[in-house]
């Protein structure tokens, strides 16, 4: 070991950067190490961070050192400390035990003879191995360098899959009310993988930008934040006035102004347009120091493309919503069909869901319910007009017919390749079912009936008990709830009617909400 390091006088403590500082880990059982090795990279710095160290005297020591500190860029490893191979097993507590292959592994040994290079290379997850003998300042700051830069490199790799795992769930998943904010929050983590940059990133959207396209004057004080990053990540909703510093608007509005790119000090504002009538303000911060041009290319064509990706997938949002549209006002046409409002087939859809979320169905298939369950009636357009809209009791052949809407509406529906009508064809079939296997069409009992069947019977009844029709008047709330638990195990699931009585307020609130024109 070089004496001159030794002897030297060791430095104070250095302050990380302001825009953060690597982790090393220093595992030697010898202090003196500690020491030289703090002193040779005192003035190191890679990206404008320098280092951050944090020191372990045993293997012990080390391995609840990386445990409190995953986030380590560097360990420097010795091999011999209170076992001769305690550095060893320590390395492989990390790749195997703990699967961190982020931190960089440099062994560094005083005898050499007791873990031969070859071996130790072959036989451990490492990165690195040198002898304490070699191991110069000069030396020291290239293998940190080095490390260093493929720390870098694996951390920008990691979040750029991570990104791109979340475009690609929020593509997958656009049934879900979180889609589109995850793929922006995917697409604001490629980029920021990209570039290098921190953590902090938000977007903010508002079609005040989309009247700036036109020529008018856009107000950066109404913007929202659409979704964010970092500091911004529960910011979403908010005006960017009660989340900006005013340095920051300043910046908003002079990219709405120029339409362009905004570099600032260590952040970027980067207004994003496309040919249609929707814009977005990009903000990114941590950036490099130098920002290369090949960078700001890539991050112009980003911003170009970044609002054409958000629409493609708002585009499908709106074709999801335009099918679920055509559902309800098919199903409308049912209901006006037997003098009814319509509002019918919307409470028995909000009603399922509620009953579907307390059942335990996942958020994906109360959802898929509800905008399913207003086609349980589509059967009904092959019954004739004289027997649909009979002011008095169906008798004989007249309720043979009227029982045929159940396999008329699955007829209807069941080869459709869409879930959502799908799932109609099954609530149509089942709706009429009963628990003890006495509905119709199939006689189906229990729990044979789908679970989209017996809720949408249950939601059925009750919202026509407790409407007037054309052959009956409106039932109060008691007289309903008697005969719907009078019922359990018998026309309804019993969990389902327990689960009734106890969302029965919530399920009121909802035939106040949407009531029939003449109520």
């Amino acid at each position: 070991m070089n004496d001159e390091f030794l002897f030297a006088e060791e430095p104070e403590h250095v302050e990380p950067a302001l825009n953060g500082s690597w982790k090393v880990l220093i595992v030697d059982d010898e202090p003196e190490v500690h020491a030289v090795t703090k002193l040779a990279l005192s003035d190191f710095t890679f990206q404008g961070k320098n280092l951050t160290f944090f020191s372990a005297y045993s293997g012990s020591e080390a391995k609840k050192l990386i445990e409190q500190h995953p986030d380590a860029a560097v360990m420097l490893l010795d091999v011999v400390m209170e076992t001769d191979d305690a550095g060893l097993l320590v390395a492989s507590y990390i790749r195997e035990q703990l699967h961190n292959e982020h931190v960089r592994i440099i062994l560094r040994t005083g005898q050499p003879g007791q873990a031969p290079e070859r071996q130790v290379i072959i036989n451990y997850d490492i990165n690195d191995y040198k002898s304490k003998t070699e191991l110069t300042a000069q030396k020291l700051f290239t293998v940190i360098m080095s490390s260093l830069r493929s720390y870098r490199d694996i951390l920008s790799l990691e979040q750029s899959r991570m990104g791109l795992e979340k475009i690609i769930n929020a593509s997958a998943d656009l049934f879900s009310s979180h889609s589109m904010e995850q793929f922006i929050d995917g697409v604001l983590q490629q980029l920021t993988s990209i570039l290098g940059c921190g953590e902090d990133a938000l977007i903010v959207s508002s079609s005040l930008v989309a009247g700036n396209i036109s020529g008018e004057v856009a107000d950066p004080h109404k913007l929202v934040v659409f979704a964010g990053q970092g500091e911004f990540e529960s910011k979403e909703g908010k005006p960017v006035q009660e989340v900006l510093a005013p340095e920051l608007l300043d910046a908003f509005e002079a990219a709405l102004k120029s339409r362009g790119i905004v570099y600032r000090d260590n952040y970027l504002v980067a207004y994003c347009t496309s040919k249609f009538t929707h814009g977005s303000l990009l903000y990114i911060s941590g950036l490099p120091g130098i920002i290369s041009e090949s960078q700001k290319k890539l991050i112009e064509l980003f911003s170009q493309n970044v609002q054409i990706a958000y629409e493609n997938v708002q585009l499908q949002h709106e074709i999801e919503d335009t099918q679920r549209e055509i559902v309800y006002r098919l199903s409308e046409a049912v209901e006006h069909r037997s003098i009814e409002t319509g509002n019918h087939v919307k409470r028995v859809a909000f009603i399922c869901y509620e009953l579907a979320k307390a059942y335990g169905l996942s958020e994906e298939e109360a959802e898929r319910l509800m905008f399913a369950a207003p086609l349980h009636d589509v059967g009904k357009v092959g019954i004739p007009d004289g027997i649909l809209n009979k002011p008095s009791k169906l008798q004989g052949q007249e309720w043979e017919v009227m029982k045929t809407h159940a396999s008329i509406g699955y007829e209807i529906l069941k080869d459709s390749k869409r879930p959502i009508i799908q799932a109609g064809a099954v609530i149509a079939q089942d709706h009429h079912e009963k628990w003890d296997g006495t509905g119709y069409p199939a006689g189906k009992k229990g729990e044979d009936i789908h679970i989209y069947g017996r809720i949408a019977a249950l939601a059925d009844v009750y919202d026509a008990l407790r409407h007037r029709r054309c052959y009956k008047s409106a039932w109060s709330l008691e007289q309903v709830m008697a005969l719907i638990v009078a019922e359990s195990g018998k026309q309804f699931d019993p969990k389902l009617v327990e689960i009734f009585k106890s969302r029965v307020d919530k399920l009121e609130a909802i035939l106040q909400k949407y009531p029939d024109s003449d109520d």
